[in-house]
């Protein structure tokens, strides 16, 4: 009699052989890995990329490609690259080209300087863990330019990969306690998914402040007290995050309002995070973007001495779209000595930020000057991105507010537009049978039969009883056209056959 048990090792015999259970299942794994949702590349993009497959195998569907506006992926999209960054950055990768002569001599310095930054001057070592110091001196000094002359310090500043690197670096610091003394963070609804994954993966606890659909998605300060009173009865509520310009709702703040925030962070005590990525793209008349920091730091010591803030941007967005090079930083003001320490050892853990999103970083904060021989192709192609970008932010409001039952807001700013669609009764009946939300259900339809791949609302959050899809500007206007025209047959069809 052996005095082996099976049944502790989770060992079973099965034809003489020995065969072990799996050491980590879905019943033993992180329970709150379990709880993480990310609707943006969720189930409905997973199967847009099977049907694209299907496609390419030569299967017959109802549309001859996929269109995916689910994502704010600019170049993916057909936007253009910035010619000059990227002569930077090929010149850093190879510095063999350093001696080309096609490459303007403004690109050549510039990245001379870039690689006299790095160690072996490459671009294949480490930087220091904040981020390579000329790159943070750039990046201080472009904001002071952007804020009016409010001074920035580069210790201030750390350089990150992308900025959902930064944002969830800020969030682990901000989490603490057990029960009722839970850290609570504060979150827009609708909101980017990476806030709510974030929280649900650290076990934090989730905050909803809804923002005012009927006055184009505005914030609202009593609402958002009705949240920070309701959190105190379960959590502790320590920090406030606000998205502007916006996603997925594209409403750009007024002056007034980020006032009116940062006073009622000083009064609740809490820390103040400010997702500033979509800075350059403002597009409706009368909106213009005011950093947290700038509005801070005029209101005076009284809050600009005490009001704890962060503040994130990226490469990703804007005119550059370059989302794939991971590039960002972060502002930090008014934090704790002894929690700066902190920050700086658990960033270190993971040693840098990929050096060539630091160097493309650099190049955003410090573009091409006057009299530089790039500054005019840099300026044309900005503005032509930027102003192609307005163009479709309009397009994109008109064409959609054409639809019976779908209404639509300004998009003042931004990538997207988050339009409120109309779901008849027989729909939302079938889609709870079949245990799906109802927003999902008709994304997944139009999916199915238009090939276009959107995200819908349920997936950022939204007011009970309300329905919503998420849809990139991003498109080239030609292509936007015939995408919108889709959405709108789709619409109408879905309708008619529900009713």
């Amino acid at each position: 009699h052996s005095s082996f048990s099976g049944e502790a090792t989770g060992a079973v015999q099965l034809n003489g052989i020995m065969s072990r259970a799996k050491v980590l299942t879905i019943d033993t794994m992180n329970p709150t890995v379990k709880k993480v949702e990310y609707a943006v590349r969720g189930p409905i993009v997973q199967r847009a990329v099977e049907l694209e497959r299907e496609l390419s195998e030569g299967m017959k569907k109802p549309f001859a490609e996929v269109i995916k506006a689910n994502i704010g992926d600019a170049h993916a999209m057909g936007q253009q690259p910035i010619t000059f960054f990227r002569q930077v950055l090929a010149l850093c990768s190879y510095p063999e080209l350093l001696s080309d002569s096609t490459f303007p001599e403004d690109a050549k310095s510039r990245a001379c300087r870039i690689l006299q930054s790095c160690g072996g001057n490459s671009m294949g070592s480490y930087s220091a863990s904040q981020g390579i110091d000329s790159v943070r001196q750039d990046v201080a000094r472009y904001i002071e330019r952007r804020d009016g002359g409010v001074a920035c310090d580069p210790d201030n500043i750390y350089l990150t990969t992308g900025a959902s690197d930064g944002i969830v670096t800020m969030l682990k610091l901000l989490v603490c306690g057990e029960g009722t003394t839970r850290t609570g963070v504060m979150i827009p609804i609708p909101q980017y998914p990476l806030y709510s994954a974030a929280l649900a993966e650290l076990g934090a606890v989730q905050i909803n402040y809804f923002l005012n659909e009927e006055k184009c998605w505005s914030l609202d300060i009593t609402e958002l007290q009705r949240a920070v009173n309701e959190a105190r009865q379960y959590c502790n509520p320590r920090a406030l995050c606000i998205i502007n310009p916006g996603n997925p709702t594209g409403q750009v703040q007024s002056r007034q309002c980020i006032e009116d925030v940062i006073r009622f962070a000083a009064k609740e005590r809490l820390f103040l995070m400010a997702d500033e990525v979509y800075q350059d793209n403002v597009y409706a008349e009368g909106c213009q973007f005011h950093s947290f920091k700038k509005v801070l730091f005029e209101m005076g010591p009284e809050y600009a001495e005490t009001v704890e803030l962060a503040s994130f941007h990226s490469t990703s967005k804007c005119y550059m779209g370059e989302c794939g090079f991971r590039g960002g930083y972060m502002e930090i003001i008014n934090m704790d000595d002894e929690v700066k320490d902190q920050l700086t050892k658990l960033l270190s853990v993971r040693l840098c930020p990929p050096v060539p999103g630091q160097a493309l970083m650099d190049l955003v904060v410090n573009p091409p000057q006057p009299g530089e021989p790039s500054y005019g192709s840099f300026i044309k192609e900005r503005t032509a991105t930027l102003s192609a970008l307005a163009e479709k932010a309009k397009l994109t409001e008109q064409v959609l507010n054409t639809v019976q039952g779908i209404s639509c807001n300004p998009v003042q700013g931004a990538m997207y537009s988050f339009p409120r669609i109309t779901i008849p009764e027989k729909a939302v009946k079938e889609a709870t049978e079949t245990g799906q939300q109802p927003d999902m259900f008709y994304c997944m339809k139009m999916l199915e039969e238009t090939g276009i791949c959107l995200v819908p609302g349920s997936g950022f959050g939204q007011k009970d009883g309300t329905y919503h899809f998420r849809m990139t500007i991003l498109p080239p206007t030609d292509k936007l056209k015939i995408l919108l025209n889709k959405v709108k047959e789709f619409h109408q069809r879905f309708t008619q056959q529900y009713s």
